[in-house]
């Protein structure tokens, strides 16, 4: 008996979905809209990480050491500083890189590289660059470096600077920004959940008023409440996986126009490579919310509205 009242429930949830056209098409739409803010939201994201990723990347910790340190003691402290759990990567230049890199990033600069001709010895030491997993962590590993009173065989501090106190500003605000944006970003996207949820709600109240004597009769003669909930909420459903199929479609050309212009403003993410690649999870999320939004939206309209 249960199944059979299922499969009426479905059968007269799409026929109610066809019977009134027009105002299905118009809750499609509206949900369309909504399904496009969440779409939205899901790409600004995916550019936000990606833009702060690119920041990430470029913030680093460098150990300078001074220019007696053996490269044994050096590498060896290089294992330490990887034993870490905070650290993601650590790159060795040794004395002659770094003096190789530094006439590169000078090599206009005349005056400079005559001057360092005229030195007997490199003037530059080795150097160690640590990157970490999170911004966050850097002070602890500039801890590490300071407190460990590396020392050479011959009883000399190999260490003779780590730069992670000159860049501890920019390290800690790109920290905040980092936190600031994912709080924002959650509490952004449960506000327009909830929006949303309202909008579509007012938009299916109205198929629900249309039908308001066909609820009144079967309330007459004894029909459940699962029995006369179900057609509205199968057919919010519907509206919101038609919605979600449409929004996808629609996105499929924005996102390749758009991936143009992010392009030439540097944002450094491809939108639409971003969609294509991503698109079983973008499917999932869009439908599942339409559907959901639907359902819901159906069900507290029925049960607000019409005292069922």
């Amino acid at each position: 008996m249960f199944w059979i009242n299922v499969k009426r429930v479905l059968k007269s949830g799409f026929f109610s979905f066809i019977r009134n056209g027009f105002v299905s098409l118009s809750s499609i739409l509206v949900m369309v809209v909504t399904l496009s803010v969440i779409c939205g939201l899901i790409f600004l994201s995916a550019i936000l990480n990606s833009s702060l990723d690119q920041v990430k990347n470029k913030v680093d910790v460098n150990v300078y050491f001074v220019t007696s340190a053996n490269e044994d003691e050096i590498l060896s402290l290089k294992k330490s500083v990887e034993a870490l759990l905070e650290v993601e990567k650590v790159t060795y230049v040794s004395r002659d890189q770094a003096l190789s890199d530094f006439k590169e990033r000078h090599k206009n600069d005349e005056f400079t590289l005559q001057a360092l001709d005229e030195l007997s010895d490199n003037p530059l030491g080795a150097v160690l660059n640590i990157k970490a997993k999170d911004p966050s962590q850097y002070e602890g590993i500039a801890n590490f470096l300071q407190k460990g009173n590396f020392i050479s065989n011959a009883g000399a501090p190999i260490i003779d600077k780590v730069n992670y106190f000159q860049n501890k500003v920019a390290i800690d605000t790109l920290s905040s920004i980092i936190n600031t944006a994912d709080r924002l970003g959650f509490i952004f996207t449960l506000i327009f959940i909830v929006v949303s949820v309202l909008i579509t709600f007012n938009t299916i109240r109205l198929v629900i008023y249309i039908s308001r004597e066909e609820i009144a009769v079967m309330r007459l003669v004894g029909a459940s409440a699962f029995y006369i909930r179900g057609p509205f909420v199968v057919g919010g459903a519907v509206y919101g996986f038609i919605s979600g199929i449409i929004t996808l479609v629609i996105f499929y050309p924005v996102t390749f126009w758009f991936s143009r212009v992010a392009t030439e403003l540097y944002l450094g993410l491809n939108i639409f490579s971003y969609y294509t690649s991503n698109f079983g999870q973008i499917f999932l999320i869009v439908i599942s919310s339409g559907i959901g939004i639907g359902a819901l939206s159906s069900y507290l309209a029925v049960r607000k509205y019409l005292a069922v």
